[in-house]
């Protein structure tokens, strides 16, 4: 078999098996090609995209004005480092602190690295302006987060699989219950707490909203104590909820907020740390910073990937569509023994399947979903998360919902 002419799905898995990393399980199906809210595969099969790349493709798939964007700039400068100022970077962080109501954006490249460099910067902060005692600050996160698959993000995981094999750990971390207000108040009577980082929806672990109140509460404790409110809406951000944020749903605004995934859309990886100034202005020359962070054709995409959201009123699109997804699957679970739940909010929502974590159902639901054209993951065994591009029209979605509910009917008992 030749490595360049890869001519069937089994030669291009194959090649991967032998000459990658496993460190990844794919659904079997080797995409070459997408557009809007489909792509296709090696052998010319057409497939709605029901994962957005985990809420990466927002946009779409190769939206017309993010790749003209990306074209454009690339023909021009791509990268100078931040040795030098650029005249991209200044209109991208003009536009996307305006968009956001923020001060100041600290540019990055990909979703783990905005949540480091937010708790540098909640680290930094606690020690100038909360007067925390030299390397005694502490961030609280929640049980079932994720953010990411590096050391401090690990560090901050309950996932055995995340963490096992990979200490010693970050110090300074701490974990409580997701959506519990009374836990977080406990923790937060210890003055060195200098952060607490949350996802308003907890996606990896399954699409969790919690309880009506619970981000405005955060709110109102973060205030009362003292502590920052880091939002991570690095997959929730980006109107993938029905809001352009999904702290937008209550009086919850964040200090730091952590996006990523759409805000390129999907096309070249971008993320963005947004804060006022008394937080943005602790770390200073040479105490943060990357080669890529910034440069010309990140801030050229991300600034044309925002402008699509806004321009297309995609968010008040993921809010009807997600609206009109929940409508119709909880109507046929009444009667379903194979689902049991649905939730979400906007268009990123998940099914979980009545069986153990263990079990292969919702790895088998998927397969049989992809032999019918739509394409899912499961997540934690037994949930499935359904995150289409948000350009998805009405016809495509309740086209979609027929797809999943006559797989889902192929497996009731």
């Amino acid at each position: 078999m030749s490595v360049l002419n890869v001519n069937t799905s089994e030669e291009a898995i194959k090649l991967e098996h032998v000459h990658g990393a496993h460190n990844y399980h794919p659904l079997p199906v080797v995409l070459t090609k997408g557009e809007g809210v489909f792509v296709w595969d090696v052998e010319g099969k057409k497939y709605y995209d029901f994962l957005s790349a985990y809420s990466a493709v927002n946009q779409g798939h190769c939206h017309p004005k993010i790749t003209k964007a990306l074209e454009t700039q690339a023909r021009l400068l791509t990268l100078t480092s931040r040795a030098f100022h650029n005249n991209v970077l200044g209109r991208y962080e003009a536009y996307i602190t305006k968009l956001f109501g923020y001060d100041k954006v600290l540019p990055m490249n990909t979703g783990v690295e905005g949540g480091e460099t937010a708790n540098k910067l909640a680290r930094k902060w606690g020690y100038l302006k909360k007067g925390i005692e030299k390397d005694k600050a502490r961030i609280i996160f929640a049980n079932g987060n994720f953010w990411g698959r590096t050391l401090a993000a690990i560090s901050s995981s309950d996932d055995p699989l995340s963490y096992s094999g990979f200490g010693p750990f970050m110090p300074g971390y701490d974990l409580i219950p997701y959506n519990d207000l009374e836990a977080l108040e406990n923790q937060f009577k210890d003055p060195n707490v200098c952060a607490f980082m949350v996802e308003p929806i907890q996606g990896e672990a399954g699409v969790v909203v919690p309880d009506a109140g619970y981000m405005s509460g955060v709110r109102t404790l973060c205030d009362k104590y003292n502590v920052l409110f880091i939002a991570d809406e690095v997959q929730t951000g980006i109107g993938r909820t029905g809001k352009m944020l999904a702290t937008d749903y209550e009086v919850a605004r964040p200090d730091i907020l952590v996006l990523g995934k759409a805000l390129s859309g999907g096309v070249f990886p971008v993320s963005a740390v947004l804060a006022d100034d008394p937080v943005m202005m602790c770390i200073g020359p040479g105490e943060h910073g990357s080669t890529f962070g910034g440069n010309p054709l990140a801030c050229a995409v991300a600034h044309a990937a925002l402008e699509v959201i806004v321009d297309e009123n995609l968010t008040e699109k993921a809010f009807h569509l997600g609206n009109l997804f929940r409508d119709r699957l909880n109507a046929y679970i009444q009667s379903s023994s194979i689902v049991k739940l649905v939730r979400g909010k906007g268009l990123l929502n998940a099914i979980v399947i009545n069986d153990s974590e263990d079990s292969d159902t919702a790895w088998n639901i998927c397969l049989k979903l992809r032999d019918n054209g739509l394409l899912a993951k499961p997540t934690h065994g037994n949930i499935i998360r359904f995150a289409p591009p948000l350009v998805m029209t009405e016809s495509q979605l309740l086209d979609c919902v027929n797809i999943i509910i006559q797989t889902l009917k192929t497996f009731e008992k």
